[in-house]
């Protein structure tokens, strides 16, 4: 067996950006939302299937934003924030938060979390997180979450991406 490289550099990409995002999307993920309340006491949120857990003990999360990002202060410079799961019928939903320029909010069902963070309605699963560090790496930042208070419905069927669409696969 050879030895792992000591190589230092990763070496340059054989692909176009089309291709990797194309071979991306051959990983089927959950669907959220991700909201917080920004410092003025507006609702900032937006659709992520960048999310992922990281640790039970402490129990932290974590999901990826755009650095050109609207919303990249208010998530950036906040303490707290919310990740929504949603569920199976909740295809329009991350249709809405995923628009630009509209109010994200309009019509949507919402309690407020511990620090103000939206918790959406008929999702499957919450998590009221601590902004706990971010990592710039390449075009995006990494957030991680150290969750405060979680919940879940039993039973429910979550929303899933894969390929480009969304499925809502019912359990068997």
């Amino acid at each position: 067996m050879n030895p792992p490289s000591r190589a230092r550099c990763a070496l340059p990409p054989d692909f176009s950006s089309q291709q990797f995002r194309q071979a991306l999307g051959m990983f089927a993920t959950g669907v959220t939302i991700v909201t917080a309340q920004a410092a003025d006491g507006t609702l900032v949120g937006l659709t992520a299937n960048s999310f992922n857990s990281v640790s039970l003990t402490p129990p932290l999360v974590l999901w990826s934003l755009s650095q050109k990002a609207g919303s990249m202060e208010a998530f950036s410079r906040g303490a707290h924030y919310a990740i929504n799961i949603l569920a199976a019928d909740q295809q329009a939903l991350a249709t809405q938060f995923a628009t630009k320029d509209i109010d994200r909010y309009a019509g949507v069902g919402f309690s407020r979390g511990t620090h103000g963070a939206p918790l959406l309605d008929g999702a499957v699963a919450h998590f009221e997180c601590f902004n706990r560090s971010q990592y710039e790496e390449g075009d995006h930042v990494i957030f991680v979450g150290e969750v405060e208070r979680c919940s879940h419905r039993s039973g429910a069927s979550p929303l899933l991406y894969h390929g480009g669409k969304f499925y809502a696969e019912h359990p068997l």
